[in-house]
């Protein structure tokens, strides 16, 4: 049997894809639907609220566990309700659940953090241009950890809710400034206008690992669903978030560990890392810069050098 043959022969033509409810969690999955739809599968969304969705009171450092984002979704997925779960990775933790398997990647949006702030709370002559003892709301470990490094005069408040929320809610005043990830902002194209934007160099103050990535799961034994999701995968991408995502791994955290890492890959195959780590959102922050021709042990180098800095 030839290989196109078998291939129309194991591969659905109708899927189903687990999402969370969040607009930008819905455009990811409108995103997959329409990529899919390139290749002749169609596919419907079924909407899973997650712990992470259900809990609003709290910041992220203050709930228990690891994939508050993603466990409901994954048990959907080894019940067998979906075919296919879209995650951002940065949300996803290092460790699948057994039987559940990242298949593919998508692009990587711009990985970057961007301080969004009222307009009266600019000042140029400031770090981030943002004024003194501003109140800056996030609810990130790693963004309160690298936002009181470089600046030990601000005040920092949870902010739950979705982008256009946070937006909503830093429109109304509770907040001189807010911190969420360019790749949000990009995907809803967002309107900004009404207030000053900073972005933040991913170099400097380094994102979570694979921020700007869309990860692809599904089940393990689904060799219809993998063998399609095949032809979405970045390859390029995959290879710098292996990296970034191994660093995590090795750090034993999921995304509420105040730790970010970013690699890149030049035009001549070598590696290029930057990563910071903090033991608390309230704690120092030590930071490594690496390159390498290859990626073999480079994470294992970067977490060993992040463990002895100070």
């Amino acid at each position: 049997m030839c290989k196109i043959t078998l291939l129309l022969e194991t591969t659905k033509k109708n899927i189903i894809i687990g999402t969370r409810g969040s607009k930008l969690a819905l455009w990811q999955a409108h995103y997959t639907q329409a990529e899919l739809a390139k290749i002749g599968v169609t596919a419907t969304l079924k909407i899973i609220k997650t712990k992470g969705d259900q809990i609003q009171h709290l910041g992220f450092d203050k709930i228990e566990g690891k994939g508050f984002f993603t466990k409901e979704i994954e048990d959907a997925l080894l019940r067998g309700d979906v075919d296919m779960a879209v995650h951002s990775m940065k949300d996803l933790p290092t460790m699948a659940p057994p039987g559940l398997a990242i298949t593919a990647l998508s692009y990587r949006e711009d990985p970057a953090d961007w301080l969004v702030m009222n307009p009266k709370s600019e000042a140029t002559d400031q770090v981030f241009n943002l004024k003194k003892n501003a109140i800056v709301g996030t609810s990130s470990a790693r963004r309160k950890a690298f936002l009181k490094d470089f600046r030990p005069d601000i005040s920092l408040k949870d902010i739950r809710g979705n982008v256009p929320t946070r937006l909503e809610k830093l429109r109304s005043g509770d907040f001189d400034a807010i911190l969420l990830a360019a790749a949000g902002l990009r995907r809803l194209e967002m309107n900004l206008s009404d207030f000053v934007v900073f972005k933040m160099n991913p170099k400097e103050f380094i994102p979570a690992p694979a921020q700007g990535v869309l990860a692809f799961q599904t089940n393990r034994d689904d060799r219809a669903t993998r063998l399609l999701l095949k032809s979405l995968h970045h390859p390029s991408v995959s290879a710098v978030t292996n990296v970034e995502r191994k660093i995590l791994q090795l750090a034993d955290g999921g995304c509420h560990l105040p730790l970010g890492a970013y690699c890149t890959q030049d035009t001549n195959g070598h590696y290029h890392v930057w990563a910071a780590k903090a033991d608390s959102a309230d704690g120092s922050v030590r930071r490594v810069r690496r390159s390498s021709s290859t990626s073999a042990g480079l994470a294992e180098q970067v977490f060993g050098e992040l463990g002895s800095r100070v």
